[in-house]
């Protein structure tokens, strides 16, 4: 057998059993070992099958903490509303010249915002943002008049969320830099927005299971209960 790696041997805690949040939390810290500031990751099982359209689950949460990441906003806009952007603080601006250089492979961004009157234009983005998840949608506030609040939010810390087949809800809910009080209001904004979010075509435990990781560290597994699941 394999030797496993000095990292994983020196991994602490128990991956079998489900820790309270602020346990789970301490230990996911603990094993962040990496020469970079690792982000803390949330895995949330559902008990939803995204493949009915009344079970699908998606939207838009603000994380009280932030992300610890610096995100790069596009807005796709037309006159004042570019001005609007660029005074909230977006990193590209463009209209028609923007949605032709995405159609080109420009793709340095990580959130596209758009009004309204632009979708007709960014319809055209489907096939290269929508496998990204970065599709401009009216439901997770990506399609708006109000660009500035758009990019004020998605520059603040507001992260989208969607199932994927499978059922699972991944997202980044801060670093493993953050304090553990940090991390714990992160997760928890995120659970109540899933919770919010429930669909009415799902049935039984909705939320079934709840992991926390860092990029190279070790999963712990999260009691449900401990977070008002």
């Amino acid at each position: 057998m394999a030797k496993q790696p000095k990292r994983i041997q020196a991994w602490t805690g128990d991956r079998n059993v489900a820790h309270p949040l602020e346990a789970a939390v301490k230990l996911v810290k603990e094993n962040a070992k990496a020469k970079f500031d690792e982000t803390v990751e949330i895995a949330v099982n559902l008990g939803v099958d995204p493949r009915h359209a009344d079970q699908q689950v998606r939207g838009v949460v603000s994380l009280p903490s932030g992300t610890g990441r610096d995100v790069r906003v596009a807005v796709i806009a037309k006159d004042a509303k570019q001005e609007e952007a660029k005074a909230a603080g977006a990193d590209i601006v463009g209209a028609e010249d923007l949605v032709e250089r995405i159609q080109g492979g420009f793709m340095e961004f990580d959130r596209v915002i758009a009004t309204p009157d632009m979708m007709a234009l960014v319809g055209r983005l489907g096939k290269v943002l929508g496998p990204r998840g970065l599709m401009p949608n009216p439901r997770v506030g990506t399609v708006t008049p109000n660009v500035a609040q758009a990019v004020k939010d998605a520059k603040g810390g507001s992260i989208e969320f969607r199932t994927e087949k499978t059922g699972i809800i991944h997202a980044g809910i801060g670093k493993a830099s953050f304090t553990e009080d940090a991390l714990l209001a992160n997760a928890r904004a995120l659970v109540d927005a899933l919770n919010r979010a429930k669909p009415s075509g799902a049935k039984g435990t909705y939320i079934k299971k709840i992991s926390l990781s860092s990029t190279m560290g070790p999963g712990f597994k999260v009691d449900a209960g401990s977070m008002g699941a």
